[in-house]
């Protein structure tokens, strides 16, 4: 598993009253980067659409608002667009997407399953007008196209059911001329520059990633999937992450690893793997040592507590255990990697607090990695565990994870 930093770049479309509708989405290389440098659409689009499922939660990018991602041809055609949820993401065809009968069906598909279509950087013409049906946005870049040619471009859209968006708004008085020719909304350094968020990326070991697809592939045992989930922090971090995402629209929160493969399906758990190896490093080194430690404290905390908790609690403490390094693996405080993250009230208290039915236990395992062990004599007096049970758990928990070879 490798470790580096993803950046990506938001800014603001509003509406004739300046209130804040949505976000496009912009991918970026760096915090500094003004511009994404990539050798194909398909490789920015897929960055961008990463980004957005696991690296950062949709919710924390966008909130409650809509989420406008450029999208080339190739992505368009991809199954990926079906891991987003449609109610909260506007498709954005970019200008050299060619109108064949192909394309222009699945544009009317994913409309039909709830997703918003918006034509970006929109220039009339005899092939581009065959877009506008199936769109719910027409883009109209006001610099490229030049203030004296919009009205006449606006007026002849309006027989269209189409919301306007005029792009590269710089000045109050093309903010004031777009709004007298009669745009919808609005974008552009009049507003906001785009800002650019970043969070550290944690990529799962390329190998688990191989290994979880031939599992599916070979309708392996959903238990034997759970099992290969819990081996590997940053998968288990980024699927939980995904399906209790607000953007997915579920009306329970997902406690177990059981639960979520269950929820999400063999076929949807292919593909979300599928593009987190699109994007994985080409080469996957042996994970660092912390990452053993993150995965052998889960077990140990599953271990300890297995006495007098069982079911989903005892995979909650799992969760617990592994996730205590999260803040670590991510380099930010825990209160910020729970906000990217709906977990249950009490995982959260042990976390953060180390309260809770949980957070003895990760109390208890976190002492044991101590040299002077100093904490340990009173930790297992009020958990009433013997020495002989706390020792016949660590080292069970620490032969698993050589078993699992990481």
């Amino acid at each position: 598993m490798t470790q580096d930093h993803a950046f990506i770049g938001r800014q603001p479309i509003l509406n004739r009253q300046q209130q804040i509708i949505g976000y496009e989405l912009l991918f970026r290389l760096d915090k500094d980067a003004q511009s994404a440098e990539f050798t194909s659409d398909m490789q920015a689009s897929t960055n961008v659409l990463v980004n957005t499922l696991t690296n950062m939660g949709t919710d924390w990018l966008v909130g409650g608002k809509l989420a406008f991602i450029n999208v080339a041809e190739s992505m368009l055609e991809s199954n990926f667009l079906e891991l987003l949820q449609p109610q909260r993401v506007v498709l954005e065809v970019v200008e050299s997407t060619q109108p064949s009968p192909e394309l222009l069906q699945r544009l009317q598909s994913l409309r039909a399953q709830g997703f918003g279509i918006a034509l970006d950087d929109f220039v009339l013409t005899q092939e581009s007008i065959h877009f506008v049906e199936h769109a719910n946005y027409i883009k109209l870049d006001i610099q490229m196209l030049g203030m004296p040619q919009v009205p006449a471009l606006s007026h002849e859209l309006r027989k269209f059911p189409t919301l306007q968006v005029a792009e590269k708004v710089e000045t109050k008085a093309e903010f004031k001329q777009c709004l007298e020719i009669g745009f919808d909304c609005f974008q552009g350094y009049y507003f906001a520059r785009p800002e650019t968020l970043s969070a550290k990326v944690i990529h799962p070991s390329y190998a688990n990633i191989l290994n979880l697809l031939n599992m599916l592939r070979n309708n392996a045992e959903i238990r034997d999937i759970e099992n290969a989930l819990k081996c590997d922090v940053a998968l288990s971090f980024k699927l939980l992450r995904y399906i209790n995402s607000a953007g997915f629209g579920l009306s329970c929160e997902i406690q177990s690893f059981r639960h979520a493969v269950t929820i999400l399906g063999y076929q949807k758990l292919y593909r979300w793997l599928t593009l987190l190896l699109v994007t994985a490093a080409a080469e996957s080194g042996s994970p660092p040592a912390l990452l053993k430690t993150a995965v052998t404290r889960g077990r140990l905390v599953e271990l300890l507590g297995s006495h007098y908790l069982d079911g989903q609690e005892k995979d909650n403490l799992f969760i617990v255990g592994m996730f205590s390094l999260l803040d670590v693996l991510l380099d930010m405080p825990m209160e910020k990697v729970l906000e990217t993250l709906i977990l249950p009230e009490n995982i959260c208290d042990a976390l953060i607090n180390r309260s809770g039915v949980y957070g003895p236990f990760l109390e208890l395992a976190e002492a044991c990695e101590d040299p002077d062990m100093s904490e340990v004599p009173r930790l297992t007096e009020q958990l009433q565990i013997t020495a002989d049970v706390l020792n016949r758990s660590h080292i069970n928990a620490m032969s698993w994870v050589e078993e699992l070879d990481l």
